[in-house]
């Protein structure tokens, strides 16, 4: 049986699938004007972990991961410049190139992180007519308004506003949430479908029943989510600060179109936040891309597994130390594990119940190093038991020799490195301070980190 956190009613449910043995994902995705940072990220390691569970129980999986390509608004109050639009204009690019590029760059960085490349990934710009075709179903309903600068979403006609993220939309004053706009009927209405200015011809804009323009943010993964996997589908998934405004909009508009509820599941990922607590946010340049770490991708994707997704999590040089000593010596503890092993039953079966448990990764690595360090298992054992942890954890355990960048230490000095941690556990350290100076007469230092001392040749 496997559990999941919902975010919409705030507890654990057990997973039924609509479709016997087949689950259905959509995962909010990039804004393709920049870079993403690795906070970003974290929302697509969360996603491929998911998808990598229920391939290890035996499911079948449909993932759907949209390209945010148009209509993402700097406010999300529908208020200033379109992010592209912006890009465009910052690199004197046009918006297509600035799209293509940032695409390609995102598909790069996951696959840095060995992430499973999704079933689709559809962009908002080649799905207008679909965009199209919702809004006037809205209309239909009665659920829209026209104000000067665009259609808008009228949130009164839809009763359960606000349920995910638990907002009073009725006691809402205007402006304490978004800015203000004379002409919002409630303050939590939001655009479907933006008029282009009179004063400035966008690069991207298109025809539409209501006037020249482009869709709002939100209705974007609506038409897509729906034309990919259906009207209802088993699980979306994002950041968490997607729940108060573009999740929330998502599922008014779609649930009024339909009738029906859009996801049976919402899960929601945890801020990466930096060394002072603050979340990363390109609008306060306090981010940090993947392609700038100093250590490898699959040590930042190890780091996040140690946390529950769910949980905000603080990047330190410390912390990303920490994680590379220890996937370090992960590899280097399989390198040296013989072929021919069987997968370990019981330790499957633990691996099994923690990660069915609202995806529990960071038992799961707790459990692997409890693997590591028995032994009553074989090391042949104790390798395709990895292996076979590694469906889900994506480490790429079975190729660990290309990633392995620390000096293969001898043996007589690792020795010594275990001898004085012993000599530290006990609060012998005096015999600590002894076996260290032995240690740097051989050549070599030692630095302690929370995840182990490091061992390295003197500069």
């Amino acid at each position: 049986m496997i559990f999941l956190y919902d975010t919409l009613t705030r507890k654990k449910r057990l997973f039924k699938p609509l479709k016997e043995g087949c689950v259905l994902m959509y995962h909010c995705g990039p804004t393709v004007y920049n870079y993403a940072h690795i906070g970003n990220l974290r929302a697509y390691v969360f996603a491929d972990t998911l998808r990598r569970m229920f391939e290890y129980s035996g499911y079948s999986v449909r993932q759907v991961i949209n390209i945010t390509d148009v209509g993402h608004l700097t406010s999300d109050a529908d208020e200033g410049e379109d992010k592209i639009e912006a890009g465009a204009k910052r690199e004197g690019k046009t918006a297509r190139d600035i799209t293509k590029f940032y695409t390609d760059a995102f598909l790069k960085d996951t696959d840095a992180l060995n992430i499973k490349r999704a079933d689709e990934y559809p962009k908002a710009s080649d799905n207008i007519p679909e965009q199209i075709t919702l809004i006037k179903k809205l209309e239909a309903g009665g659920h829209t308004y026209s104000a000067s600068d665009g259609i808008y979403f009228d949130t009164s006609t839809f009763p359960d506003y606000g349920k995910l993220a638990m907002i009073d939309a009725k006691g809402l004053k205007e402006g304490a949430r978004v800015e203000k706009n004379p002409e919002k009927r409630n303050p939590t209405d939001f655009a479907l479908w933006k008029f282009s200015s009179k004063k400035e011809r966008r690069q991207q804009e298109w025809e539409s029943p209501w006037g020249i323009g482009f869709p709002g943010w939100h209705i974007e993964c609506s038409a897509m989510s729906m034309k990919y996997l259906g009207d209802t589908f088993d699980i979306h998934t994002g950041g968490i600060d997607h729940i108060p405004i573009h999740h929330t909009n998502e599922i008014a508009q779609s649930e009024a179109a339909t009738g029906k509820p859009l996801a049976r599941y919402w899960m929601h990922s945890g801020f990466v936040t930096i060394s002072d607590g603050s979340k990363m946010a390109k609008s306060k340049g306090s981010i940090i891309y993947l392609k700038d770490l100093q250590i490898s991708p699959l040590t930042y994707r190890y780091w996040l597994l140690t946390a529950h997704y769910t949980k905000t999590i603080n990047f330190t040089n410390e912390a990303m130390l920490s994680a590379g000593v220890a996937i370090e010596k992960l590899y280097a503890a399989i390198s040296e594990y013989k072929d021919g092993g069987s997968i370990n039953l019981q330790y499957k079966k633990r691996f099994s119940a923690v990660i069915s448990d609202d995806i529990n990764t960071a038992q799961a690595i707790a459990l692997l190093w409890e693997l590591v360090k028995d032994d009553s298992i074989s090391s042949a054992d104790k390798k395709e038991t990895l292996f076979d942890f590694d469906n889900v954890l994506g480490l790429d355990l079975k190729n660990s020799k290309k990633y392995m960048t620390q000096e293969q230490i001898p043996k007589e000095i690792a020795a010594l490195a275990e001898a004085r941690e012993a000599a530290r556990k006990a609060r012998d350290f005096a015999r600590a301070d002894e076996i260290r100076e032995e240690i740097l007469k051989a050549g070599y230092e030692i630095n302690d980190t929370s995840s182990g001392p490091i061992v390295k040749r003197s500069s």
